[in-house]
């Protein structure tokens, strides 16, 4: 079980190629802020310029939410990206490498995920999608060493 230091710090929308830019800025902010090396802040805006641009693309809009996480002793960061679009209707070969749709940075979900630590995503065709990444300060916390 995650542990919310401070709650939900941040809900920003993501309607246009500008709410991208905001994302991007917000999440290098507050990963420096938490004290992530820049080569570990740059794996997450890259992520989440993917994952934001998705929002937008294909899932016509929608929001990314920004939570500090702790766990274990290790700070972290969890961003949340969700939209009322139509789902992803095959999830296997979403995440498959290699897979792209056109129009991002063509690393698509599979790139993503291996940019961070923690990766969930959670679709059902035409009832939108969520997906919730989460990296750590430093290294990822064993799940044993949960308190």
């Amino acid at each position: 079980m995650m542990h919310t230091a401070a709650g939900v710090e941040a809900c920003l929308p993501i309607r246009s190629d500008m709410d991208l830019v905001w994302v991007r800025q917000h999440v290098r902010q507050a990963a420096a802020r938490l004290g992530f090396g820049l080569v570990d802040q740059t794996k997450l805006v890259t992520a989440a310029s993917e994952l934001a641009r998705n929002t937008l693309v294909h899932g016509g809009g929608g929001r990314m939410e920004a939570t500090q996480v702790g766990r274990a002793g290790t700070q972290g960061l969890r961003l949340a990206f969700t939209d009322e679009g139509p789902g992803i209707a095959d999830l296997d070969l979403a995440l498959s490498d290699g897979y792209t749709s056109g129009g991002g940075l063509g690393m698509g979900l599979s790139g993503a995920r291996r940019l961070v630590h923690d990766f969930d995503i959670d679709t059902t065709p035409g009832s939108g999608t969520t997906v919730r990444v989460t990296c750590w300060v430093g290294r990822p916390p064993r799940p044993r060493e949960e308190v």
